[in-house]
């Protein structure tokens, strides 16, 4: 059985969708309420590969809110994704992703010195954070959607906002590698960690968001910030192609510009019906076929029997792993989210 731990987008999302994940009387609780609520299985999943294989998972909802990093509230996220995981390994499930800010959270305040948590002691190899999968998606976006703008690689500026995280390192690999591009500028808040990866490239400037963006014919947004952002929309190219891989996606709604093509960075398509309703309730486009790249790998790892925490610390992520994980994407029918 796979897993998916998640969170809503925000406290007022929260309030207003708690009568569809099973608990009402939480839609009337304001924030302190949410920091103490515990983590809850509220959605069990089936999914058919197009090879015909079936199998079954579980959704759970830690009830973290990103407003809960944005004012501090430091030890009610760790505690979130922590029980979240506990919950998940206490009702047997083989392979769990951390979504959204979990994976985050896990990483930058180094969770895996936690292994205790109550009676239950984490076994951390049932557990994925789903970014190479994710970085795969968004990397192949790059190369198809450009295409389909008329973006030739050969000749594009791709700028990676957030260059030093998991999936921003990943993706500048794959394009330094898998691909012709002709210049990677790289923005991050770590200036040493921006220099540490220029280096293992061996390409690639070091850039303000500020400077790069009007240079950029591709923009790949991959840095996590729980308030979202801000980005004036006369500053970019035409055509520019900006692939938000944040979360929550926001830019499509805050950048409607004419020649600046926004796409949900980071989603795939599945060939076939999933039966849930979670994907609804986070307000996807076409909830039965699109899902985050992230809960894709761990319903990967249960269709291949491959029960290991496949993504796992930050900038472990290699090109072979992206291909490996690329191909059984492929084989079990999901496709990156294009339009």
């Amino acid at each position: 059985m796979f897993g998916l731990i998640g969170h809503l987008t925000s406290l007022e999302h929260a309030q207003a969708v708690a009568q569809e994940l099973g608990y009402p009387e939480y839609a009337d609780q304001g924030l302190d309420f949410w920091c103490s609520a515990p983590p809850q299985i509220v959605d069990n999943i089936t999914v058919t590969s197009v090879t015909g294989q079936k199998i079954e998972g579980r959704y759970v909802e830690s009830c973290f809110l990103p407003e809960m990093l944005a004012t501090r509230r430091i030890k009610a996220a760790t505690r979130k994704v922590l029980n979240a995981m506990a919950h998940a390994q206490k009702h047997g499930i083989n392979i769990t992703a951390l979504g959204g800010f979990s994976s985050i959270i896990f990483e930058n305040f180094k969770l895996e010195q936690f292994s205790q948590v109550r009676n239950i002691k984490l076994e951390f190899e049932r557990f994925t954070t789903g970014n190479t999968h994710t970085a795969y998606i968004i990397s192949r976006q790059v190369e198809e959607a450009s295409k389909q703008l008329g973006i030739e690689l050969s000749k594009a500026t791709v700028a990676v906002c957030g260059a030093t995280g998991d999936i921003g390192s990943a993706v500048t690999r794959w394009l330094d590698a898998r691909t012709d591009v002709q210049e990677l500028l790289l923005i991050a808040r770590d200036q040493e960690r921006l220099q540490e990866l220029q280096g293992q490239l061996g390409r690639g400037k070091v850039m303000s968001l500020t400077q790069a963006l009007p240079q950029a014919d591709i923009v790949v947004w991959v840095a996590s910030m729980p308030k979202g952002v801000e980005i004036e929309p006369t500053i970019l190219k035409r055509p520019c192609l900006l692939i938000d891989g944040g979360y929550p996606k926001n830019l499509a709604t805050k950048i409607q510009h004419p020649g600046v093509h926004v796409l949900n960075g980071g989603i795939v398509e599945h060939s076939l019906d999933i039966d849930w309703k979670i994907m609804k309730i986070v307000n996807m486009d076409v909830p039965a076929r699109q899902l985050f790249a992230c809960f894709a790998e761990s319903m990967l790892l249960e269709f291949e029997k491959l029960y290991t925490n496949f993504s796992w610390g930050r900038n472990q992520i290699t090109v072979d792993k992206m291909e490996q994980i690329g191909r059984v994407s492929v084989k079990h029918g999901f496709r990156p989210l294009l339009v």
